[in-house]
Parts: structure tokens; sequence; C-alpha cells
């Protein structure tokens, strides 16, 4: 009597626990300590910077990599994940003024590549590779 309508809702709440399931449960990221090396193209600039390269714990919860710069004041918002790439943006107050930037990353496991494009004032867009790799576990 209920054999293909409960085998339809069965399989209803199956493919809608799945997908909550993966929306969930964040990009291929290994938590831990991360080696994250950016290289930086500014327009203008006769001489390429060097690549600068930090370190930071990485969890699925922080999924952003970030480094601090001495008279900056950043906030980050608008994080979003889908699939195993993560996209964020940045509003900065620096010297030079308000810079926005946007993000998008990708882990591969215990890797990871992605670009920022950051708008700062009179000078243009700045564009900023990355790449990463998991090195160990974080300090506590």
């Amino acid at each position: 009597m209920c054999k293909k309508s409960c085998f339809s809702i069965t399989m209803i709440i199956t493919i809608l626990f799945i997908f909550i399931s993966v929306s969930f449960a964040g990009p291929l990221l290994k938590e831990g300590l991360w080696e994250i090396t950016s290289k930086m193209e500014i327009p203008g600039m006769p001489v390429p910077m060097p690549p600068i390269t930090f370190k930071q714990c990485m969890t699925k919860q922080n999924p952003v990599p970030h480094q601090s710069q001495s008279g900056q004041e950043c906030r980050t918002k608008n994080i979003k994940t889908k699939g195993n790439t993560v996209s964020w943006e940045t509003i900065c107050d620096s010297q030079q003024g308000k810079m926005k930037s946007s993000g998008k990353i990708t882990y591969k496991g215990d890797r990871l590549d992605g670009v920022v494009l950051t708008d700062i004032p009179e000078q243009g867009q700045m564009k900023m590779t990355m790449t990463g790799r998991r090195i160990g576990k974080c300090n506590k």
C-alpha cells in the first residue's frame, strides 16, 4: 500500500541528509600548522616584490589565511565555502586609506592554492597569489 510513496519519501530524506552533511563538512583541509607563501604583483612596480612566507594555524572554522601587517586594522567578512574552495572579503583601514580585498583559495588536503585581489587607493589593484602546505600540528 505504501511501497512507492514510502520509498520516495525515504529517498528524499536520504538525499537531503547527504546534501546537508556535505554542505557543512567544509573544505578538504587538514587542520594544523600551515606554511603559506604569497607573491604580490603591484601595477607600476619596477622591481617585483620578493615572496613572503608566514605560518598560521588553519582549521575548518578558520580557513582564511591572513598575515597581520602593522598599521592596518582589518575585518574579514562574507566567508563562503563551496566544495573545497573558500572565498571571502576583507576591508582594511591603512595609512593609504580603506583597502578592499576579495580572496579565494582551494584546499587539496595538505596543500592550498589561492588568489587575493586588493584595491589600493591611488595605486590600482594588487594581485597576490598564494601557495601553502601543512607542516605539522598547531602549537597550543
